[in-house]
């Protein structure tokens, strides 16, 4: 099992806020049901993979630009994407950064790293 990100918020997300929002950006797409899907962003005519919906957003990425697409996303709604160890994805003044207490490292632009694609990471 990989490391496990996941869209957080105060107050719940509810599926139909989530197809809200996804119905307001063309990038995105939520598939499957209120109980169970997945949310696929699109990429050189191909739809892939972001997260799974299953009363919460989560995902265990293998890409900066799976990381970044949710970072995009959980500012959307206003939410927090977080890491398993308690760090934080955001995106900002275009920039997608990780934060984890004082420290900041930055992923690099936002727009540069969508349109490289899901290109995964190596191990």
């Amino acid at each position: 099992m990989g490391y496990e990100l996941r869209v957080e918020r105060e107050a719940p997300l509810a599926y139909a806020e989530l197809a809200s929002v996804i119905s307001a950006d063309a990038e995105f797409e939520l598939r499957g049901s209120q109980e169970t899907g997945e949310l696929v962003a699109l990429h050189a005519n191909s739809a892939h993979r972001v997260a799974t919906w299953s009363g919460k957003l989560a995902c265990q990425p293998a890409s900066d630009w799976q990381v970044a697409q949710l970072a995009r996303l959980a500012d959307m709604l206003g939410a927090r994407l977080v890491g398993e160890d308690g760090e934080a994805y955001i995106v900002k003044d275009g920039i997608v950064e990780q934060i984890s207490g004082s420290a900041t490292y930055e992923f690099g632009k936002l727009e540069q790293i969508i349109a490289a694609g899901p290109i995964e990471w190596s191990n």
